[in-house]
């Protein structure tokens, strides 16, 4: 059994690095109401754990405050107690099936905190494009001891991963400029 080089297998496991990224950048808290903010909330509802998006519409209808409308009147408590329990700093205001939160400013020092947190999430993500990096050079120098190709193709295809790479490694950095931006202007 010859084992194959897949090229757009490192480009879509590279990419997925740098959308978990955004992802985890999403969740941090800027000043600025996003409808992202409640994504990583979990509610206990009916028995079972259920992301947000499952049991209200997260809408935001001003600057700084969200407004979560929940769909069943019985689970508003349960949403509710999510919210607080979540670390996010935001105090839920409810009236009837509505749950408003007002975004707070961020002081100084806070802003500082989120941005280390960014770097943390960042330093994460390079490190997840270099182990897609390492995979695809172990997979060529296993298929060139293999026989299955020539060293100048290896070499080649070693060269295209590490571009991929660099690339990656731009984005991402690209990245974390527009979220520190975001999060020091508020």
């Amino acid at each position: 059994m010859s084992t194959i080089f897949n090229h757009d297998d490192i480009k879509r496991r590279m990419q997925g690095a740098v959308k978990s990224l955004k992802d985890d950048l999403a969740s941090l808290r800027t000043g600025r109401a996003s409808s992202s903010l409640l994504d990583p909330i979990q509610v206990d509802a009916y028995g079972a754990i259920l992301p947000m998006s499952q049991v209200a519409t997260v809408s935001v209808p001003e600057a700084r405050m969200l407004s979560v409308q929940v769909w069943d009147r019985s689970m508003v408590s349960a949403v509710e107690k999510a919210i607080r329990n979540s670390n996010l700093g935001l105090n839920p205001q409810t009236e009837g099936q509505v749950i408003r939160l007002r975004i707070p400013e961020l002081n100084e020092q806070r802003r500082k905190e989120m941005v280390k947190v960014a770097h943390q999430y960042t330093e994460a993500a390079r490190v997840a494009a270099r182990h897609v990096r390492r995979d695809g050079i172990e997979l060529l120098r296993k298929i060139e001891k293999d026989g299955a190709m020539g060293k100048d193709e290896v070499a080649r295809l070693t060269e295209q991963v590490q571009k991929m790479t660099d690339a990656t490694m731009t984005e991402i950095d690209g990245v974390l400029s527009h979220k520190e931006k975001d999060i020091m202007s508020v």
